[in-house]
């Protein structure tokens, strides 16, 4: 005899917060997927609820994220120090203190947080002033996230008094594009450039998510699976348009996609990859 699995308050908080689905929602949700938590997501959608997308691009609740590149645009940099309260993320010594180390990071060419702990600011280890801020402060900090592009062009933006930093590489040599993309995805959080750069684990999972929800719709009750499959790629279809920065209208131009947009600047000019990371 199998034992109930115990749901608690905090699991139930932490789904509350990924998802923005109600409390009992959630509780039902966890309590029909035995405490999985990805698995209670999918549950949720399943149900038809219009959850919060969930992204690996939020970590910290508090902090700063500084984003920039080097003098050539040919390497671009993420980097954010987290800290436990907003009243320390908006401090202005502790912005500068994060636009030092994002500074050392460019300055050295660092490939990693391990580099980057290593590297010497004014004759201490970046590691050494993580320390020694965080007995300064009373609270705990660290670099939260390091990222890194390399490309022919990259872009960097911040938004949001530094909540969100963006990274955006190019096949070529645009700043206004490169800025007005960046600014795009910031804005619309896109999961990645075209449908091909999906990866095929969340293709998937759209699709049993689709078709498990057509399956439980009573107007599809006795389609054939192949109607019921070419709806679902109908619908795969829209939540590309939606999901990936190629194909989303693009913001100062409705009528465009981003793609379009892009050729109208160059004719060959593309994205290559592009890093979003936010607080909150």
């Amino acid at each position: 005899m199998s034992t109930a699995v115990v749901i608690t308050a905090s699991e139930i908080n932490k789904l509350r917060q990924a998802t923005g689905a109600g409390m009992m929602d959630c509780r039902k949700a966890l309590t029909e997927t035995n405490g999985d938590f990805e698995g209670a997501i999918d549950w949720l959608r399943k149900q038809g609820q219009k959850v919060a997308a969930k992204r690996s691009d939020r970590d910290a609740k508090e902090g700063v994220i500084i984003a920039k590149t080097t003098a050539d645009n040919k390497v671009g940099y993420v980097v954010s120090i987290s800290c436990e309260t907003d009243f320390v993320s908006k401090n202005a010594d502790f912005v500068a203190f994060a636009q030092s180390i994002a500074d050392a990071a460019v300055s050295n060419g660092v490939k990693s947080v391990e580099e980057l702990n290593e590297v010497v600011v004014n004759g201490s280890k970046v590691s050494e002033l993580i320390n020694d801020k965080l007995a300064a402060i009373g609270e705990k900090i660290g670099i939260n996230r390091f990222e890194r592009i390399e490309a022919p062009y990259v872009a960097s933006y911040i938004h949001g008094a530094n909540r969100i930093g963006v990274l955006v590489a190019m096949n070529e040599e645009s700043v206004e594009a490169g800025k007005d993309v960046a600014m795009q995805i910031a804005a619309l959080n896109p999961l990645a450039v075209d449908a091909a750069s999906v990866p095929v684990e969340v293709v998937e999972r759209e699709r049993n998510i689709v078709i498990d929800t057509m399956k439980a719709d009573p107007k599809m009750a006795g389609k054939p699976d192949d109607m019921v499959a070419k709806i679902a790629e109908g619908k795969l279809n829209a939540f590309f348009k939606e999901q990936t920065l190629a194909a989303q209208p693009f913001v100062k131009d409705g009528g465009k996609t981003v793609s379009e947009y892009l050729k109208s600047v160059s004719k060959d000019l593309t994205v290559l990859s592009f890093v979003r990371v936010a607080l909150g």
